[in-house]
């Protein structure tokens, strides 16, 4: 279905077929998402489904990918300035959830091990040359690029959903999320940053 042209019809019904199975994957994982739920709450059919994705694992996968997409479009790195970048990982996923908990069931049920993607190392590229980038002008400390990277992103993620202590929400009382921004910030700045 990706080289066919979608009516304004159809741009609706797979819009709706794409967040109703967000929270039905965010939800269930992968193997516990059910397809009858999501054409359910999509307001459409499993030929359509089926029609968009080609198979529940095609629908994972898109909605996966996108998800990947979407973080490195909204949170861009700034390598000359990692702790701000942390910071506005730690604010995306308390604003989208739904992000960590698809990567945690694609932990789970899929890539136990290795970069959470095929494509990992292609994926990374951008962000390893920023690191490495900032590494030649002794703005970050020396060390393997994908390993500065995958701290960051770490600690950036102490309070999400993945948390084995306690799972932020956007809920929790603004004064709290600026503690939290301000002493990751201050620890990413001491951990990766030279000055």
């Amino acid at each position: 279905m990706a080289d066919k042209e979608l009516t304004a019809r159809g741009v609706a019904t797979r819009a709706r077929i794409v967040d109703a199975a967000t929270e039905e994957f965010a939800e269930h994982g992968i193997a516990g998402a059910r397809v009858e739920r999501i054409v359910a709450a999509a307001r459409t059919n499993k030929a359509q489904l089926y029609d968009y994705f080609g198979s529940k694992d095609g629908l994972f996968d898109a909605i996966f990918e996108a998800s990947l997409e979407r973080i490195v479009e909204v949170v861009p790195i700034d390598s000359s300035d990692l702790p701000d970048w942390a910071v506005r990982l730690y604010d995306e996923y308390l604003l989208h959830p739904a992000l960590i908990r698809l990567a945690t069931w694609t932990r789970l049920e899929r890539r136990p091990v290795g970069h959470l993607v095929p494509d990992g190392d292609r994926r990374d590229d951008r962000k390893l040359r920023f690191i490495a980038d900032a590494q030649a002008a002794g703005l970050v400390r020396p060390g393997e690029p994908f390993d500065i990277m995958a701290l960051v992103i770490g600690m950036s993620m102490a309070w999400s959903p993945v948390s084995n202590v306690y799972a932020a929400s956007s809920d929790d009382p603004e004064h709290v999320h600026e503690a939290r921004r301000d002493l990751l910030r201050e620890s990413v700045r001491r951990a990766v940053m030279t000055g």
